[in-house]
C-alpha cells in the first residue's frame, strides 16, 4: 500500500491505537479517536472517567515525542480484506495555542464525532506531525507486512 492510500484509509477509520514510549523506554499503547487535518493527527481526552487527567500518553510525549499510530481492518470471514495503516511522527501536547491550532483541532474532532458535539473535549490536545504514512493490505500482498 502506498503512502497516499495508507493516509486515505487511516483518515477514514474511526479508532486508532497510539503507541508512545517513556524516557526509560517503557512502551504504552492506548486506543484513541482522532481527526486528520493535512498531515497532522489530532486527538483529545474525552470526558469519560479517568484515574487522573495527567495521562501517561502526554507524559511520554513530553519525554519522547516519537510515536506511531495504527488503524486496522480485520474480518473473520475474509482474510483477503485485511489491511492496516500506520502513521509515524513527532507528537506535541497543545495546551495553549496562539495561532488557534487547538480551536481548529477541537472543531475537527467535533465534526467527526457526534459525542464531542454533546460533550466537547478540552485541553490538552495531542498533535502528531506525521513524517511517514505506511501500510499493508492482504489484497495487494502475498504476505504480512
Amino acid at each position: 500500500m502506498d503512502a497516499e492510500e495508507a493516509r486515505r484509509r487511516f483518515s477514514e477509520a474511526r479508532i486508532a491505537r497510539l503507541a508512545t514510549v517513556s524516557a526509560s523506554s517503557v512502551p504504552h499503547l492506548v486506543p484513541i479517536v482522532f481527526a486528520v487535518v493535512g498531515n497532522v493527527i489530532y486527538s483529545a481526552v474525552d470526558s469519560k472517567p479517568k484515574k487522573s487527567t495527567a495521562l501517561r500518553r502526554f507524559r511520554n510525549v513530553r519525554e519522547n515525542p516519537h510515536v506511531a499510530v495504527l488503524v486496522d481492518s480485520y474480518t473473520d470471514d475474509d482474510w483477503t480484506a485485511l489491511w492496516w495503516a500506520r502513521a509515524d511522527g513527532i507528537a506535541r501536547v497543545i495546551e495553549n495555542s496562539p495561532d488557534d491550532e487547538m480551536r481548529h483541532a477541537l472543531d475537527a474532532l467535533r465534526s467527526r464525532y457526534p459525542q464531542y458535539r454533546e460533550r466537547p473535549p478540552g485541553a490538552p490536545v495531542l498533535a502528531v506531525d506525521v513524517r511517514r504514512w505506511g501500510g499493508w493490505s492482504a489484497s495487494e500482498s502475498g504476505g504480512a507486512g
